[in-house]
């Protein structure tokens, strides 16, 4: 599912390079962190989140077979902010 995330994001934003996506396992839930540059924090979030939805849906039917729950979270990134 990591490759998955990091192929979609990677095609949507500037700065493919500087997309990481990790991911955390538990029992039963896997949360998969997302960081990008700064500057396209709204490329893949989108207009009132819509890309981020349809990137949580992508997640949650390839996600469907493995019976664990994806969750996807978009996080600020470590690194200097970019001007």
């Amino acid at each position: 599912m990591k490759d998955l995330i990091s192929y979609i994001v990677k095609a949507i934003v500037d700065n493919p390079e500087q997309v990481t996506v990790t991911e955390v396992e538990a029992e039963h839930n896997v949360v998969i962190e997302l960081k990008v540059a700064n500057r396209d924090m709204g490329k893949v979030i989108g207009k009132q989140g819509r890309n981020a939805q349809a990137i949580r849906t992508i997640l949650s039917a390839a996600s469907g077979k493995t019976r664990k729950r994806y969750m996807l979270e978009i996080a600020e990134p470590d690194y200097p902010k970019t001007q």
